[in-house]
């Protein structure tokens, strides 16, 4: 990707969320973004001030003369801005009315509304970003834990694109070698080629690879682990959603059946984003409104990453119990044995034949015993040795992961190739193919669609 900055059209969009606020921001950018906001603005000349200043002023209507709103405006000129474009960033009072009249007044000056994401793509497009540094940006913009942002910021940083890089260059050497070797074979040889190509693969390989065991921990920190709770009425379900929001969310009652629905919250545990399902109590019931929770409780089940099942300690394990305890089975499970400050009912022997002694913690919730082992096994299940690591490079989204699936078929093939002894020329297209795809993941090669696509995607104003 070349460094040359593209001229463009001047755009505008409100960069802050719509609503009342202390301020709200109105961000252009483009060739005539300092003339766009000058025909509004009263206060110094902003086509002479110092870059990388905030100026005190007045947006005023051109056309009648009125005040619309007391402004602060920064003056940033490129290529040192996000878009490496000249950007003004009006600092508005904070309000739906006054910041769309301040917008519409920059669209009529003669800048365009912007498209969702455009800021970020003209970012990628004059060469300040790659494609995962633009996927960074949302994703920082929607963590949810701190983890999640460490690995967001990791990526804006670079982190991910510097390996990327690497790997094609390595690639890169060995295709320049096979080039020679098809061009001038009287100054190389078939077998030192050959050698070269199916170490240089192996050594990409196992690189891809461990950049693919981290796929499933970095789509959980992107998107959220869907975690049902689950188990029959009054085991406790509801009260652990409770402590583990530390809000009264959901009901508690001792009254079986309370939760009818399925209510569901985003926590945080241990830098693991859980999309938290509390599930209506599984059990057979005439009651019609219970019996479409607990219909909804079995889908909730089937669709969950996590499952947390909760059995009573207090009382002996059920014919519903060991239902749920099966169906769960295949699933990634932690069973909670609560009210272990009750008198314990529940035979020991008969659960250790049913459940994994490493899925088992025990707990009162009532109490406040055990969650933090709970806390611990969730956070170990997805990180296992990885979790506080603050320079792991992840890959965090779908685009990626399978961008790195085909880079890794690709190079397969071509061990493949070698080893059934094919021609090394058919072998290259293979090594060329995994060159490419890594390419698309930082956008080196990606193709025009798909970066319209992903940039679409992106909020307005950023």
């Amino acid at each position: 990707m070349g460094t040359t900055i593209t001229a463009y059209d001047t755009i505008a969009a409100i960069s802050t969320p719509p609503g009342e606020g202390a301020i709200s921001i109105v961000r252009l950018s483009g060739e005539a973004a300092l003339q766009t906001a000058a025909k509004v603005y009263h206060g110094k000349n902003l086509l002479k001030v110092p870059t990388n200043t905030i100026n005190y002023g007045h947006i005023i209507d051109p056309d009648s003369g009125e005040t619309v709103d007391e402004v602060m405006v920064s003056v940033l000129r490129g290529p040192k801005t996000y878009t490496r474009e000249d950007m003004v960033e009006i600092n508005c009072h904070g309000g739906i009315v006054s910041t769309n009249r301040v917008l519409q007044l920059l669209l009529g000056a003669g800048a365009r509304m912007a498209e969702p994401g455009e800021f970020t793509k003209r970012a990628f497009l004059n060469g300040r970003i790659d494609l995962t540094e633009a996927e960074s940006v949302m994703d920082l913009i929607r963590a949810k834990t701190d983890r999640a942002m460490q690995v967001a910021v990791d990526q804006l940083d670079g982190d991910l694109r510097r390996l990327i890089t690497n790997l094609r260059q390595e690639i890169l050497e060995v295709l320049a070698q096979v080039e020679v070797n098809i061009d001038y074979p009287e100054y190389d040889t078939d077998q030192m080629t050959t050698k070269m190509l199916q170490e240089k693969a192996q050594l990409v390989l196992s690189r891809v690879d461990e950049l693919l065991q981290t796929a499933s921990q970095g789509k959980v920190l992107r998107e959220g682990l869907a975690t049902a709770i689950v188990g029959r009425p009054n085991v406790g379900k509801s009260s652990l959603l409770n402590h583990m929001m530390h809000e009264d969310k959901a009901i508690v009652t001792d009254v079986p059946g309370t939760t009818r629905d399925v209510l569901e919250e985003y926590v945080n545990v241990r830098g693991v984003p859980l999309k938290l399902v509390d599930t209506a109590g599984i059990r057979d019931t005439d009651d019609k409104v219970e019996k479409i929770g607990v219909e909804r409780s079995r889908q909730a089940i089937t669709k969950a990453d996590l499952i947390i099942l909760v059995l009573d300690a207090s009382q002996p394990l059920t014919a519903e119990d060991e239902a749920l305890i099966k169906a769960t089975a295949a699933k990634k499970r932690i069973v909670v044995l609560n009210k272990q400050d009750l008198p314990a009912q529940l035979d020991q022997t008969q659960l250790a034949a049913l459940v994994p002694a490493e899925q088992l913690i025990r707990t009162s919730i009532l109490k406040a015993e055990g969650v933090a082992a709970l806390d611990q096994q969730i956070a170990s299940l997805f990180f296992g040795g990885i979790e506080n690591s603050q320079t792991t490079v992840m890959v965090t989204n779908s685009r990626q992961i399978g961008l790195l699936r085909q880079a890794k078929a690709s190079l397969q093939s071509v061990l493949a190739g070698i080893e059934a002894g094919m021609p090394i020329d058919l072998v290259q297209i293979d090594m060329t193919a995994a060159w490419d795809k890594l390419g698309e993941i930082t956008g080196d090669a990606a193709p025009d669609e798909l970066i319209t696509q992903l940039f679409s995607q992106f909020c307005l104003g950023k």
